[in-house]
């Protein structure tokens, strides 16, 4: 059943802390001119928005399947040596970002306790966002792989899941 949704909270995430980090750096632009002097802050947390905004952006772009990929190799091969093929390349990729989650979370237990520079908050809500994101990568790349191997998996297109 196709997905009632464009966009998908971690899409919609990204795109509100885009906007939000448009109105910080303008707020950094005013603070260095003569109108007023701005907030030491704004640096710090326009960084740590960029880093939350493209981590997010990244699940985004694993449920939209849009990620850059070579497909000469999988051009060449039948609807079944397609689908195998994709499978275990998101097999390693599960992997992969499941090792990642695991590093991610250590690091927010890490650096729970330090204290970020100019923002009242621990350095953990800066690093949990490679944690979240890994996990969000996880799960659509588990669920492409379900749909893959089930009935509809179909053999046009196996790189995406339209119901995601």
């Amino acid at each position: 059943m196709p997905s009632k949704w464009t966009y998908s909270p971690e899409g919609i995430a990204a795109s509100v802390l885009f906007i939000i980090l448009f109105a910080v750096i303008l707020i950094q632009i005013f603070g260095r001119t003569a109108l007023f002097t701005g907030p030491v802050w704004t640096e710090e947390l326009a960084r740590w928005i960029w880093v939350w905004m493209a981590f997010l952006a990244i699940g985004e772009a694993e449920r939209t399947n849009s990620q850059l990929k070579m497909g000469f190799v999988a051009e060449r091969l039948s609807g079944g040596g397609r689908r195998v093929l994709f499978t275990v390349i998101d097999l390693v990729y599960l992997g992969l970002m499941g090792h990642l989650a695991v590093i991610g979370w250590r690091t927010v237990k890490r650096t729970a306790i330090n204290e970020a520079v100019t923002l009242p908050v621990p350095d953990a809500v800066l690093y949990a966002s490679a944690f979240v994101a890994a996990i969000l990568i996880c799960y659509r790349i588990l669920r492409r792989i379900l749909w893959r191997l089930g009935p509809d998996g179909g053999d046009d297109d196996l790189t995406q899941d339209p119901t995601l």
